[in-house]
């Protein structure tokens, strides 16, 4: 009985360490973070085509690099803003020598106009929980959307009405804390914002219907897009067809 219990001790300490590492925060939160600081500010929000071109234009791929160059894409939206901050995340571990990804996947984060669901970028931009379901796919992190476990760094989609798809109002962001006005809850958030464009907000609670929080582990498994369907079909849906937030959650893994 003795052997019993020491085993059913030492498995209950296994299954707490686990689940501590999988809430522990990623220490490239911190990454993600300083590249916001070397972000623009201002610049205007416009989801208009034309914004769509003046970002495809602040990022390109040369003799092994990214150059990655906010203010050419300006306008801005929300999840081109992300996008790039995503992006210079994963030149900013390259650089340091913690990152090393083949010249395909390089070319394939790369934003060429791919529609709603298509490759890494066509994704991230898309309705629903795009950035999620990329993560999930992917195994690059973790998703999740408990307010108690968010960090700063991470990448949030917000729902500012119980649609998702093709009538959803939603942001993606990212999460920099949570902050108390007027004994009110508030959460702060960078992105590029209606009217003025690149920056920080603060929205209190009460207005999020939901969120999904999406924060970056593994990067190097970016490398695994080759191995998926080039269209991910559920993503490329939500432009016509209205999804839940329960399908949502199903398809990102949580």
């Amino acid at each position: 009985m003795n052997c019993v219990r020491s085993l059913l001790f030492i498995a209950s300490l296994v299954l707490c360490t686990a689940a501590q590492a999988q809430l522990a925060p990623s220490p490239i939160n911190e990454v993600i973070l300083a590249q916001i600081k070397t972000m623009p500010t201002g610049g205007k929000y416009s989801a208009s085509r034309a914004a769509t071109i003046r970002l495809q234009s602040a990022a390109h791929f040369e003799s092994g690099k990214f150059f990655i160059l906010p203010d050419s894409a300006s306008p801005s939206y929300c999840s081109g803003a992300t996008y790039l901050v995503f992006m210079k995340t994963i030149e900013a571990l390259r650089d340091r020598g913690d990152l090393k990804l083949d010249y395909e996947t390089l070319d394939a984060l790369m934003i060429r106009g791919q529609h709603d669901g298509e490759g890494i970028w066509g994704r991230w931009n898309a309705n629903g929980p795009g950035t999620a379901r990329l993560f999930s796919e992917l195994g690059i992190g973790r998703n999740f959307d408990d307010f108690e476990e968010a960090q700063p760094g991470d990448f949030m989609k917000i729902f500012w009405s119980p649609e998702v798809g093709r009538e959803e109002h939603g942001h993606s962001v990212i999460f920099l804390g949570m902050e108390k006005k007027m004994g009110l809850d508030y959460v702060r958030y960078w992105s590029s914002n209606i009217p003025f464009g690149y920056g920080e907000k603060s929205v209190p609670r009460t207005k999020i219907v939901h969120a999904i929080f999406s924060r970056l582990y593994a990067p190097a498994q970016l490398s695994r897009i080759a191995e998926v369907p080039r269209i991910d079909g559920y993503l490329a849906s939500l432009l016509r067809v209205r999804s839940s937030y329960a399908e949502a959650c199903e398809k990102c893994g949580f």
